[in-house]
């Protein structure tokens, strides 16, 4: 298990839109149930190996997309730097933006989760921290490593950021993607593209049902997460709100 997961309700987006031109509705478009979820709109090209903080290359991108499913502008672009890092690195894999955001939605509300927010540079603040891992409601038990700067004198693990990693998961897999020198699970960008790394390493390939099952499987030990955050990525798929 790498993820506690909040427990947050998923927000039902509204059934049809009004069309302003025209004064009628257009309906909703029908949320695929395969698996594994859509791709949705392409990721450009960007050039991921760059200085500093690439996901800002995706700007023009991602702002369209952000306002037809509600994901803040700066999250979507962490996604789509993780997802374009992972296809230009290991395109084997063929992860997707879409369940990066799905995931990411199920976990924090893309970094959101109880009025956090999301700075310029990917840091989500006040830290997502979830309920201690003391072995009670179904949850592991992990004594403290004491590798969480945010709980210092906690007596259990908790996980942590908008991906909610297990501070152990993130020693081993986290990695620096917006250029700032240190990996860090509170930075969405880091935690989405240590999400992507880990999904891929579990799954192998994520355009196939198996591998995608296994990936978001491993993430996460549910039949109900994965089908979870297979609704929810299947909704950015289309540009809609879960």
């Amino acid at each position: 298990m790498v993820s506690s997961r909040m427990r947050a309700a998923a927000v039902v987006g509204v059934a049809a839109t009004v069309l302003a031109a025209c004064g009628t509705f257009s309906p909703r478009p029908e949320i695929p149930q395969g698996i594994p979820p859509g791709p949705g709109a392409p990721v450009p090209y960007i050039n991921v190996n760059g200085p500093g903080r690439t996901a800002e290359l995706l700007r023009d991108w991602a702002t369209p997309i952000s306002v037809a499913t509600g994901i803040p502008v700066i999250s979507l672009e962490a996604y789509g730097n993780a997802a374009e890092a992972l296809r230009q690195r290991t395109p084997e894999c063929g992860i997707a933006w879409t369940t990066l955001a799905g995931i990411a939605f199920i976990e924090s509300k893309h970094g959101t989760y109880h009025g956090a927010t999301v700075a310029a540079d990917g840091k989500v603040s006040p830290p997502i921290r979830g309920v201690p891992l003391d072995g009670t409601n179904g949850n592991m038990e992990i004594r403290a490593t004491g590798t969480d700067p945010h709980r210092p004198n906690a007596k259990y693990d908790a996980a942590m950021g908008p991906f909610q990693f297990i501070p152990e998961t993130w020693q081993r897999y986290g990695v620096d993607a917006n250029g700032d020198g240190k990996a860090d699970p509170d930075n969405i960008d880091d935690a989405a593209m240590t999400a992507a790394r880990y999904l891929c390493v579990s799954g192998k390939d994520l355009t196939t049902a198996q591998g995608w099952e296994k990936a978001v499987m491993v993430y996460n030990q549910s039949r109900k997460y994965v089908l979870d955050v297979r609704d929810a990525a299947a909704s950015y798929s289309v540009n809609v709100q879960p």
